[in-house]
């Protein structure tokens, strides 16, 4: 039984049941047992995590950044064996997609944050002179990261861009390890740790359990000595939680579910549809079709073009390998998301007969529909197929189009693909505003897959790709306010005032927003 770590020492838990990761590609468990945590666990990582924010918020923010790049280092030099028990937990190529995707991301990320604790401007220091009144964002309280199963590392409960915002906010950290890859977890809360000490953090920065009952879930989230969560999973598991954090106040950022549309125009067919056919099967098929961007909906205008887009696709889907889903849960799951969109009148185009290989697998799957059948249940054919499957829906003209649109639920994502020569403008003029609407990330011409880490980006979106549209998860320095509150100072003398919003900038370069206007100006 591996042991959890909680006021920093690994130590024997609490066990209330057990489980063990499964070899994706084969179905096989793996060698390793892991606890799931009984409540005391969780009560003593509250109790530690509680402490260490006190501590951590009187620390200079140069020690959280030394904390962060110290890790990054460390990812780097364990990181044969980091993508060596991803690859046994998740299926996923060491390369590329482990050694030379995933993981520079998450060391980026961390570097990133540790930039961000330096230059502290996203603090937002606000002065007002005049009525002597001044306030910035201020670190919110302990964070509970529940990371998904798709991102092992970029992602994960105690590596990712939630743990590396909450991290640079300054808040303590109790990381919940998705059962997908508890393993790989570990190890990156092993290194956390090592890093913590290193560096001088309080004990209790940076915790892991692996599994919790449901029960203590909802109590995790809602206990008072927790600032606030991050949960990246399924929209069943995650509205649960919303319900416990929503009833006490406590805020939660939430990425639940998409299926990103992409609306591709005739014009854009007639040009380029080859090159369509493979950019659309290579982003569907990536990964097995495991990305939180997935393009799961594809709409279409009726015609000739449209009938060789779809034949094409078919052709690839039924040709092409079929990959190995993340886990027995997500296969059954993609399983029952056909069967629903089928059972609504969706036809099959490829797909079907499941495949022989061992392993979590299902049918590379493309299914089609009528706009009439989408606008008539909308919330049906909404339904998301979690891995390598896409519904295209096809439309007798506009405003069946656009009619598709207005159907939509919030999206992390939506794409718009036209002609270079114009042909299309007028369609992108009356479909894009709709979209836009509906969707975090507006595209042009490109799949939704790649999510860039940059300042810039929004993971984000209307629910229920997420619970809160106004917050991004991906960019530093932009998703660290999540884990802050905004702290108003009001006539407080000068010396006491943290250094950010004293008259003298601490840094001289500091931009801060004084009387009005952006500065970086002593007052």
């Amino acid at each position: 039984m591996q042991p959890v770590l909680i006021a920093g020492q690994w130590r024997a838990a609490d066990a209330a049941g057990k489980f063990t990761a499964f070899n994706p590609q084969t179905g096989e468990a793996l060698p390793d047992v892991y606890p799931t945590s009984a409540w005391t666990d969780v009560e003593a990582a509250l109790d530690t995590a509680a402490a260490a924010f006190q501590t951590l918020r009187t620390l200079p923010r140069v020690k959280i950044a030394e904390f962060l790049q110290d890790f990054a280092s460390r990812i780097e030099v364990r990181s044969e064996e980091l993508c060596a028990l991803a690859n046994a937990e998740t299926g996923y190529p060491v390369k590329p997609r482990l050694a030379d995707v995933e993981l520079p991301r998450t060391t980026g990320q961390l570097r990133a944050a540790a930039a961000a604790c330096e230059d502290e401007s996203w603090t937002q220091p606000t002065i007002d002179t005049k009525l002597n009144i001044r306030t910035r964002f201020e670190a919110l309280g302990p964070v509970a990261v529940f990371g998904p199963n798709n991102f092992p590392f970029a992602f994960g409960s105690c590596s990712g861009g939630d743990f590396a915002a909450a991290i640079a906010a300054g808040c303590p950290v109790i990381a919940k390890a998705n059962t997908s890859h508890p393993g790989t977890t570990r190890l990156f809360a092993e290194l956390a740790q090592q890093a913590a000490e290193a560096v001088g953090l309080p004990s209790g920065t940076v915790q892991l359990i692996y599994r919790t009952s449901h029960a203590d879930g909802e109590r995790l989230v809602a206990d008072p000595r927790l600032g606030a969560v991050a949960y990246t999973g399924s929209r069943h598991a995650g509205l649960k939680l919303k319900t416990a954090a929503d009833a006490v106040g406590k805020p939660i950022y939430l990425e639940l579910s998409s299926v990103n549309p992409v609306v591709i125009l005739p014009g854009a067919l007639k040009e380029r549809g080859e090159k369509l056919v493979d950019e659309f099967v290579a982003s569907v098929l990536m990964g097995t079709g495991q990305f939180c961007t997935n393009p799961g909906l594809v709409v279409l205008l009726a015609g000739a073009e449209t009938e060789q887009f779809l034949t094409a696709v078919g052709k690839k889907f039924e040709a092409a390998p079929v990959g190995a889903l993340l886990s027995g849960n997500v296969a059954e799951s993609l399983a029952r998301g056909v069967e629903v969109l089928t059972h609504a009148g969706a036809k099959v185009v490829a797909g079907g007969k499941k495949p022989d290989a061992a392993g979590f697998r299902q049918p590379n799957t493309l299914l089609r529909a009528t706009a009439k059948q989408f606008i008539a249940e909308p919330h049906v054919l909404q339904t998301e197929c979690f891995g390598n499957a896409s519904l295209v829906v096809v439309c007798e003209n506009i405003n069946e189009l656009v009619g598709v649109i207005k159907s939509l639920e919030g999206n992390l994502t939506g794409c718009v693909y036209s002609d270079t020569a114009g042909s299309d403008d007028a369609t992108y003029d009356a479909v894009a505003p709709v979209l836009r609407e509906r969707v975090g990330r507006l595209l042009n011409d490109k799949m939704p897959t790649g999510v860039a880490v940059s300042a810039a980006m929004n993971h984000g979106g209307p629910f229920p790709a997420t619970g809160h549209p106004g917050f991004t998860a991906v960019g530093i320095p932009t998703a660290i306010p999540r884990f802050a509150m905004w702290c108003c100072y009001d006539n407080v003398r000068e010396q006491r005032l943290p250094l950010s919003l004293r008259n003298k900038n601490p840094t001289g370069e500091l931009a801060r927003l004084v009387d009005g206007k952006w500065t970086t100006s002593d007052c």
